[in-house]
């Protein structure tokens, strides 16, 4: 079983009905993947979005660049009593939203990975594990790349994430 990073573009409007209705949302989240697993949407036009394995490289860069914005986690717990796989969901509203995606666009992944060892991610026990070479920090990069551009679509509509591990 693996652990799979999450986001769902989110109105302000649908935000305060999965913050009250949490099943509601959950099924919006499923309704969503299904409907774009057909389509494949880019990330800059896709509602949901996914860093799969990625999502704890991408943690422990970020937290190491002292990141604003807890993208790979969110930063509002809700839905506190349900596990949406590993653990309750969160969310970010519009405007960290748009803080984040402003870091993103000016923050490269070459910035982040920089003077980084493999050792130092193996130490941290960052999943997955297997961190044995330079090369392998690239593996994040595509991932890190499409999630700025979710961000900054998200950012531009004015939306808010619902984010996740599953």
């Amino acid at each position: 079983m693996s652990m799979i990073g999450e986001y769902l573009r989110v109105t302000a409007a649908e935000l305060e009905r999965a913050i009250q209705d949490p099943d509601w949302a959950l099924d919006l989240v499923e309704e969503v993947q299904d409907a774009e697993e057909q389509s494949e949407p880019t990330p800059a036009e896709a509602r949901h979005f996914s860093t799969y394995k990625t999502w704890d490289l991408l943690r422990f860069l970020l937290a190491r660049a002292e990141f604003p914005v807890n993208v790979i986690h969110g930063e509002e717990p809700f839905a506190e009593d349900d596990d949406w796989g590993y653990g309750p969901p969160s969310y970010l509203r519009p405007e960290r939203v748009r803080l984040a995606a402003q870091a993103l666009r000016t923050t490269t992944y070459d910035q982040l990975i920089s003077d980084v060892d493999p050792s130092e991610l193996t130490r941290a026990e960052v999943y997955p594990l297997g961190w044995y070479e330079p090369r392998s920090l690239d593996w994040g990069r595509d991932r890190y790349e499409g999630l700025a551009h979710y961000f900054q679509a998200a950012a531009a509509a004015d939306d808010a994430i619902l984010v996740w591990l599953d």
